[in-house]
């Protein structure tokens, strides 16, 4: 029997809901952070034919499209000086809903690590 944390919980939960919503498979690319790689994650991940995880090497931001994302964001902050963090936040907030609805700049980011959106293999 395989323990799960919350950690590992919150995390299918958040995958099963998405699944549930688009009513298409998943495929999900992580980072090795310890709840993406534990036994528990991958007992669960097992138990969904609907999805594929892609594991990240140890460090590769070059190949994480969310690093392509915020490095795009932080370029449009570069010469901000807010006055207080609300204000911060509620930029952050505002650049990250119109990127949403930006398809051809969010496949810009996936494109720019050279990964595909193709489903892997299953073994």
């Amino acid at each position: 029997m395989v323990v799960c944390h919350d950690g590992e919980r919150d995390y299918i939960r958040l995958l099963d809901g998405a699944h549930h919503l688009l009513k298409a498979p998943l495929i999900v690319v992580w980072d090795r952070l310890s709840t993406h790689i534990s036994k528990a994650m991958q007992t669960l991940v097992a138990e969904r034919d609907w999805l594929s995880v892609v594991l990240l090497p140890g460090y590769a931001p070059e190949l994480n499209p969310v690093e392509g994302m915020w490095a795009h964001i932080k370029r449009s902050l570069a010469n901000l000086a807010a006055r207080i963090l609300g204000e911060l936040e509620t930029l952050l907030r505002r650049r990250l809903k119109t990127l949403q609805y930006r398809h051809r700049v969010l496949g810009g980011f996936l494109a720019g690590t050279g990964l595909t959106l193709d489903r892997p293999d299953r073994p």
